[in-house]
């Protein structure tokens, strides 16, 4: 009995499987920005108290989402299983489960803003198949066992039939599997579109360094181990709601500016290259990092300036706030004054030198300095709305997140790590520091306990971007613990209070311990 239940609900495993593979390869094909599998996982996402997602980031950081894949991975296969043993004890009881798990696919995909009819086809066509190879198993499985129960009949060849069936089930959905992961690794039609793409050279401002556009001489301390001055675009952290990136194609991409304005604007992506765009080094945060964490990275954004486009729209009186849209329905909520004021807040259209990579937003998203990603950094946007925060709530602010998100003054140790074993004598102790739009004034550190001292500070490309810093120390043989706190510009101080991430950020102070030999 327990070896008839395993292979019945092996059965289930094998339809169910080979059903959601199938399924996500015509997504892949039809309508890549939303699958089965991604549309279920971010209603799951979007249905979480925002506990569970401070949990999961500071669990798993940026691998948050490859964890839900995986959770989804289990509930499924228990599911299937649970069907294939249904199916094996009463016929249609587990194809019942299959397409009842189905309609939920296709309800979740109805839910996504991106879906179109075409992207119905996917979670059809999984019930469908899976349905009709769960059928052929179990048929398959019966036999074997009424050749078994029959003492005058030989089992071997029932036997032999259903193996041949599972097998080719296996073998198939491991094929099928490996070619939508191809398909969905390589975003094909979108990074032909990508590698297509031209960035202009940015346009002369007139503005003398240090604005932001060079990394100027003794900006780099050239410390072993102290975080890079300019992330790459692979190492850059990446913390969203997008559990399979959209694929945008940018001949069809435009933004539309709404809401409080005199006139309603539209923008493609052929007339933002054509625009006088500027680059910048801007420094993004999450507000979900920890005190000393690494969801924090500088890079060189080309883009332009949002003021211009709001500026041609003609902002109403009364506005204080801009709603930012993302293809994926993603909404942030950015103070009015942040897109209109001098800093260089940008429609960006490139990273690093080269266009957006297709996680980061491609074709556009948004970069503004000075304001934690969840009220501003919106990706693939596709739509401003001049508004009121009386009036519309973005989607992290109906979570009990803060509605405006200033990034907090702050600094890290990358020099030594923690548990760190270093000779004794002078230790250099550096890392970096950031106190977006005001800019970095000092970085001290402490051993100890003891009194503060003044560490060596590098040349910041721009108040926008964070600086690295270090200090030599004497320490003798033991254990020590080493602080770091940075002070801006305008004399305000990094908070010694320990504060956790919700609902505004993380405060406090970063402390290394290690051992000094």
């Amino acid at each position: 009995m327990i070896r008839r239940r395993t292979w019945a609900a092996l059965s289930g495993v094998l339809a169910v499987g080979l059903g959601v593979i199938g399924g996500e390869l015509a997504a892949a094909a039809l309508s890549p920005s939303v699958t089965p599998v991604s549309a279920v996982g971010t209603a799951v996402i979007d249905s979480l108290p925002p506990g569970v997602k401070d949990w999961a980031i500071a669990w798993f950081g940026t691998a948050d989402k490859a964890v839900l894949l995986t959770v989804i991975a289990a509930v499924i296969a228990v599911l299937a299983a649970l069907a294939g043993v249904l199916e094996d004890r009463r016929t249609f009881a587990g194809r019942a489960v299959v397409v009842g798990s189905g309609a939920l696919g296709a309800l979740a995909v109805a839910s996504r803003p991106q879906s179109s009819p075409v992207s119905f086809v996917a979670p059809v066509l999984a019930a469908v198949l899976a349905v009709l190879v769960l059928d052929a198993l179990v048929r398959s499985l019966r036999a074997w066992g009424r050749a078994g129960d029959d003492g005058g009949t030989d089992p071997l060849p029932a036997r032999r039939r259903f193996l041949q069936g599972a097998s080719g089930a296996a073998v198939v959905a491991a094929a099928t599997g490996a070619v939508a992961a191809g398909v969905r690794s390589s975003q094909s039609a979108v990074a032909g579109q990508r590698a297509a793409v031209r960035l202009p050279a940015p346009a002369r401002t007139g503005m003398p360094p240090p604005d932001g556009s060079v990394v100027p001489a003794g900006a780099d301390l050239d410390v072993e181990g102290v975080t890079a001055l300019v992330t790459p675009s692979d190492d850059f952290y990446r913390i969203d709601t997008a559990l399979v990136v959209p694929v945008v194609d940018p001949a069809r991409w435009s933004l539309t500016v709404t809401g409080l304005v005199d006139r309603e604007v539209v923008i493609t992506f052929d007339e933002l290259l054509a625009l006088p765009l500027v680059e910048r080094h801007v420094t993004l945060a999450c507000v979900s990092n920890t005190v000393g964490g690494d969801l924090t990275g500088n890079a060189r954004w080309l883009g332009w300036p949002v003021r211009e486009l709001l500026a041609r729209a003609g902002v109403q009186l009364g506005a204080d706030m801009v709603l930012s849209r993302s293809v994926d329905g993603f909404t942030a909520g950015t103070p009015l004054e942040a897109l209109t004021d001098a800093r260089d807040s940008l429609l960006a259209v490139g990273m690093n030198g080269e266009p957006l990579p297709v996680e980061h937003g491609f074709p556009v998203r948004l970069v503004v300095p000075g304001l934690y990603g969840f009220v501003s950094a919106t990706k693939w946007v596709t739509e401003l709305k001049v508004t009121r925060f009386a009036d519309d709530r973005a989607y992290w602010s109906t979570r009990g997140w803060s509605e405006r998100g200033p990034v907090k003054t702050s600094s890290r140790i990358d020099v030594p790590r923690s548990s760190a074993r270093v000779p004794a004598g002078d230790v250099v102790v550096a890392g970096v520091a950031w106190a977006q739009h005001t800019g970095v004034q000092a970085v001290e550190v402490r051993v100890d306990g003891g009194p503060w001292e003044r560490a060596t500070l590098a040349t910041p490309i721009s108040a926008d971007t964070w600086c690295q810093y270090r200090a030599t120390l004497p320490l003798e043989a033991g254990t020590h613990t080493v602080q770091s706190r940075a002070v801006d510009r305008a004399g305000g101080v990094q908070s010694e209070a320990s504060v956790a991430p919700a609902p505004d950020g993380a405060e406090g102070l970063h402390t290394v311990t290690f051992t000094v030999t």
